[in-house]
């Protein structure tokens, strides 16, 4: 198993539009797509390789505000997104343009190894922008008074840990069912918005080659 990088994270807006005008106008990124159907939609942004994805429905809230990193005694699983900027002049300039259209930015901030400014969208959504620095080269780089063993053992994955597979997924079985946003596909094709992944066009090749010699 190889995990390349974060596809996107998921969120819950209680206000589409205003989460538009923010992540496309305001911030910069690109409405990457969307689906929407019986009330409910589901919309991607993207920034370099990384994407921020939204649900909206009927009866959304906006979350509780919770400052970024701070304590809290709600059963909470999220914290903050941070996005990344290459230079200090970059930084600024998102600080000078959230501040411009009304929001509040705090820092910049000097982590040691980045610097942050924080502000949230119109979601109550913690958001950061970061300028790396440094250059990890010899990770796991750790500054920690009570260091913890286990990361003694190394940035990689550490084998014997986890029960090893014993029953794989055949190669017949690895199929999908359809979901929801699987109406995309025609919508991305028929407006020649998109195509398929160089890997998923030899998949139909392949499982056509194979239906044909099965005839």
């Amino acid at each position: 198993m190889a995990l390349t990088g974060i596809n996107h994270l998921a969120f819950i807006t209680h206000d589409l539009e205003a989460t538009i005008r923010f992540y496309r106008d305001l911030l910069g990124m690109t409405l990457e797509a969307g689906v929407g159907h019986d009330g409910y939609r589901h919309y991607f942004f993207r920034a370099g390789e990384a994407q921020v994805a939204f649900f909206a429905y009927n009866g959304a809230k906006p979350m509780k505000a919770k400052s970024h990193g701070s304590p809290s005694r709600e059963p909470l699983g999220f914290d903050h997104v941070s996005m990344t900027c290459e230079s200090r002049e970059d930084l600024f300039a998102a600080k000078d343009r959230l501040e411009a259209a009304g929001f509040d930015v705090s820092g910049a901030v000097d982590h040691g190894t980045m610097w942050s400014i924080y502000f949230f969208d119109p979601n109550n959504i913690p958001l950061e922008i970061s300028w790396d620095i440094m250059k990890i080269t010899q990770p796991p780089a750790v500054a920690d008074d009570r260091p913890l063993a286990i990361v003694a053992e190394g940035a990689l994955p550490q084998p014997g840990h986890w029960p090893a597979v014993t029953n794989p997924t055949p190669v017949s079985e690895m199929t999908a069912h359809q979901g929801n946003g699987f109406e995309m596909r025609d919508a991305v094709l028929s407006g020649k918005r998109g195509d398929y992944t160089a890997e998923y066009s030899a998949l139909m090749t392949g499982n056509t080659k194979t239906a044909n010699a099965a005839e």
